[in-house]
């Protein structure tokens, strides 16, 4: 993955992008070899509301969203900030598109649900609560299979919402930095003998 330096400095013009504020507060680290659970850099209560970084790289953040959809919901945004997907330079474009089938293949195997959204809203026309361009990776668990035929998820941000258990929080972001490590190793070894 291509790396350039996220520079600290470079804010939203009136400095209250929570987006930055955890881009600048939780520092890099290699996905393939990620911290301890309880490493310091990592603790998610640097910060209020807490942040659970599952991914940091130099370019990309993800993290798991604060008033999930769904058990797992990951955000997935780059570093510096841009409001809008047609603001993301090729290289944070091309980051992204590698990281969101990277973590597509973590998440799944972490929450055992392999079927899920990937949504991105750009504007508070298209339902962008943040003006941080971020993509969702929303799992979304076969609920028929559980009798419930009249119940459904819905789309695009609307539907139940619930906090984010802290406790849980921090054992599924151990869990989903493990399972990125993991696809990252083998995707290293695809194609050797």
């Amino acid at each position: 993955m291509a790396e350039t330096a996220f520079d600290p400095t470079v804010l939203p013009p009136d400095g209250s992008c929570p987006f930055c504020s955890i881009a600048q507060t939780y520092p890099s680290f290699p996905p393939e070899q990620p911290p301890a659970p309880d490493a310091p850099e990592l603790d998610p209560f640097k910060l209020a509301p807490a942040s659970f970084v599952v991914l940091s790289t130099p370019m990309l953040m993800a993290f798991l969203d604060i008033m999930p959809l769904s058990h797992g919901h990951l955000l997935l945004c780059p570093r510096s900030h841009k409001p809008k997907l047609s603001d993301v330079s090729r290289e944070e474009a091309a980051e992204l598109g590698a990281y969101l089938r990277l973590l597509s293949k973590a998440l799944s195997r972490t929450t055992g649900v392999y079927d899920w959204n990937v949504v991105q809203n750009n504007g508070a026309a298209a339902a962008q609560v943040v003006n941080h361009v971020h993509y969702h990776l929303i799992p979304r668990p076969e609920i028929r299979a559980r009798g419930k035929f009249r119940e459904s998820f819905t789309m695009f941000g609307r539907g139940q919402r619930e906090d984010l258990d802290d406790d849980e929080a921090v054992a599924l972001a151990a869990k989903l930095r493990t399972n990125i490590a993991a696809v990252l190793e083998e995707e290293s070894r695809k194609g050797k003998l």
